[in-house]
């Protein structure tokens, strides 16, 4: 008995070595050098799509990014230039077919053939299920899952033909667990990982290789732009404290730094923060157990009432709790990330 266990741990330990290794090989076969590529980012205007727009700059890509609100991406341009970046800014509903068409066509004439798209924008809308609408699925769904799926068809043709190409597309834990309160940016994000990764079985033979990131909290200065119903300023609250907290969260700069990292060496899933990892595992190997602690904190979240299904956006759902010291770091966030800005990504 004692020399089968031997055996089962020396084939296990060979197994293990042999997969490290094989990791090891891929990805420096499969490393990508950034500089003098034309890297698209939508949602780049602000927040973590900001922050992963400065730091390929520094690494000397071409970038192309997008916003709704003119001020918004202008703000953001001119922070990239003024860091010597080269960059194009394009003002853009990405929900509409034509305008993401007709941006990412630009971009390419002004940059140069798109090696690297990155399906950053999003939207959240918090509150119990009660208040969501067919129309906040809709919405996120449009954010989330269709505009990424258009995106992706327009640069792909080229990225195959020419045998190499890179597609990041940022989901979130919300798209391994059904979080309480994100009905509808669960159900969207859910949706977008099944395709990314279905597209990256697909198309890694003509050198294309697709990221999905599935990131849990990150103190990038979001919630203020988030909408939130029923009792808004209570889900604001929690939210917003959640999202701040050190060792729940990680900073904008942390997840940009391993989302850069991931691209680089074309791995196929990256999934930010020990909690988010940890949620992962447990849901995993411990599905029911899991569900019910779910429904616990929703129980503890705030119920139905206040503006019912009414969207108020973060930024007028303010109270003693948030913005306050809890929230400090993310407030710090929203100020360095273009944040503070009004409008939708």
């Amino acid at each position: 008995m004692a020399s089968s266990w031997k055996e089962a741990l020396t084939a296990a330990g060979i197994a293990i070595g042999g997969y490290v290794a094989y990791r090891a090989v891929m990805a420096q076969s499969r490393r990508y050098d950034f500089r003098n590529r034309v890297v698209v980012i939508t949602g780049g205007s602000r927040g973590l799509g900001l922050v992963i727009a400065r730091q390929l700059a520094a690494e000397g890509a071409l970038l192309a990014i997008c916003a709704r609100e003119e001020s918004e991406v202008n703000n953001a341009a001119a922070e990239l230039r003024a860091r010597g970046g080269r960059v194009f800014s394009y003002i853009c509903d990405i929900t509409k077919p034509d305008e993401l068409s007709n941006f990412l066509t630009d971009a390419s004439y002004e940059l140069g053939p798109i090696d690297v798209l990155i399906n950053v924008a999003g939207v959240i809308q918090v509150g119990p299920f009660e208040t969501q609408t067919e129309a906040d699925y809709e919405e996120a769904l449009n954010v989330h899952f269709w505009a990424p799926l258009r995106a992706m068809e327009q640069v792909l043709p080229e990225m195959c033909a020419r045998g190499e190409g890179r597609i990041v597309n940022i989901s979130s834990i919300g798209g391994r667990i059904g979080v309480p309160h994100l009905a509808p940016y669960c159900a969207s994000k859910f949706a977008l990982n099944g395709l990314s990764q279905a597209l990256r079985a697909e198309l890694s033979r003509y050198g294309v290789y697709i990221t999905t990131v599935c990131p849990g909290l990150m103190r990038t200065g979001s919630p203020r732009h988030a909408w939130f119903k029923g009792q808004h300023r209570k889900e604001y609250a929690w939210f917003s404290i959640s999202d701040a907290m050190p060792g729940l969260s990680v900073s904008a700069e942390t997840a940009a730094r391993q989302v850069i990292n991931a691209c680089r060496y074309g791995r196929a899933m990256l999934i930010i923060s020990v909690p988010a990892k940890f949620g992962v595992v447990l849901n995993t190997f411990a599905p029911e157990l899991t569900a019910d602690l779910a429904g616990l904190a929703a129980r503890l979240l705030p119920g139905p009432g206040g503006v019912g299904a009414t969207a108020v956006e973060g930024s007028g759902s303010t109270s003693a709790w948030s913005p306050s010291p809890l929230t400090i770091l993310n407030e710090r966030a929203a100020a360095a990330n273009n944040q503070l800005c009004d409008g939708a990504a």
